[in-house]
């Protein structure tokens, strides 16, 4: 009887077929991992060629590969959460690795995960992202996500995580039917991620870790233009009302009010209720602290001349900020040509 691999890597795809093969090429390349790894995809009601992209990749990669399709399992669920649930039920390891099928991974990226889930106390691993692209909307795009990262990463070494990103993460299986995965808020159609870190953090208080390796730099392509990236970012914020911990709601908060702070204070100068210098100081401060803390970030990324994006990525944060808050509690969004 052949023996469980050491990592299940868990992919939910839904019209993936031009992406997953470079995905799966970085898979091939994999740097060997005691107890190997296999590949669970989960098509969620593709309309293209994904299906097939799986099935011919399984005959030639040199790990195992299972296709799954929710369109073919009882109760015809649909989205991310359904996929990865059902690919945790299905996993054979103890360890469930998670990445988006528009992704690039690095050949160290399991290995990279191996070493710290070797440690009995680590329940949930949290690793770095990337957004990669050209133009001045691909450079603020990885500029902000750079700073969730940054934040997400602080957080969880002060034991209060926030965030995380659900392109590059890891937990054990025992752990997700320990806390009953994504009970609780399954009508949330977002939150894979983070609703399932803040209650493995609960229910371990000292088993979750951010994964701060190079190898472990998970890259995806920016969005392509304003209308899809306000769409993605809507569905980040749509979820932020439902969080059961204080700590990620009052950062969401906090977030919101420090970048209105010079908007807010531009319009007090204008209407003759602030000192003139008091405006442009404030934003100085903004501004330091924010390089300050972004220039480690950044340099962790390999991405140091983003530094010179931060005060463009001030002035269009705070309209930005509040348009993406504003619809997230609506609450409605398109995503992956679906109307959520």
């Amino acid at each position: 009887m052949r023996s469980a691999p050491a990592f299940s890597i868990l992919i939910a795809a839904r019209n993936e077929a031009e992406n997953l093969p470079n995905l799966l090429a970085d898979l091939r390349q994999q740097l060997p991992v005691t107890g190997g790894f296999e590949v669970i995809i989960v098509d969620d009601h593709s309309t293209d060629g994904t299906a097939a992209v799986v099935q011919a990749a399984a005959r030639q990669l040199p790990f195992p590969v299972r296709l799954l399709q929710l369109a073919e399992l009882p109760g015809t669920r649909t989205g991310k959460k359904a996929a990865v649930e059902t690919a945790v039920q299905a996993a054979h390891a103890p360890w469930v690795l998670l990445t988006d099928a528009d992704c690039r991974v690095p050949a160290g990226w399991v290995l990279a995960y191996a070493a710290l889930a070797a440690d009995a106390t680590v329940q949930f691993i949290s690793g770095p992202m990337l957004l990669t692209g050209s133009g001045w909307l691909a450079t603020l795009q990885g500029l902000e996500l750079a700073g969730l990262v940054g934040v997400g990463a602080a957080s969880i070494s002060l034991q209060r995580p926030t965030m995380c990103n659900g392109a590059n993460l890891a937990y054990r299986r025992t752990a997700f039917a320990a806390v009953d995965g994504f009970r609780g808020n399954e009508a949330v159609p977002s939150g894979d991620d983070e609703f399932l870190l803040h209650k493995i953090q609960a229910k371990f208080p000292d088993g979750v870790r951010f994964l701060q390796e190079e190898q472990a730099i998970v890259s995806t392509a920016a969005q392509p233009t304003l209308r899809q990236l306000l769409w993605q970012r809507v569905r980040w914020a749509s979820k932020w009302r439902h969080y059961q911990a204080a700590a990620p709601q009052r950062l969401a908060v906090l977030v919101l009010l420090a970048n209105l702070t010079f908007p807010i204070g531009l319009g007090l100068w204008l209407a003759g209720g602030w000192p003139g210098w008091l405006v442009p100081l404030t934003w100085a401060l903004k501004l330091t602290a924010d390089v300050l803390f972004l220039r480690p970030v950044l340099r962790f990324l390999g991405q140091s001349r983003w530094l010179w994006w931060v005060p463009v990525l001030q002035l269009a944060y705070a309209p930005y900020a509040l348009a993406t808050g504003l619809l997230g509690l609506r609450g409605g969004y398109v995503w992956k040509g679906r109307q959520v």
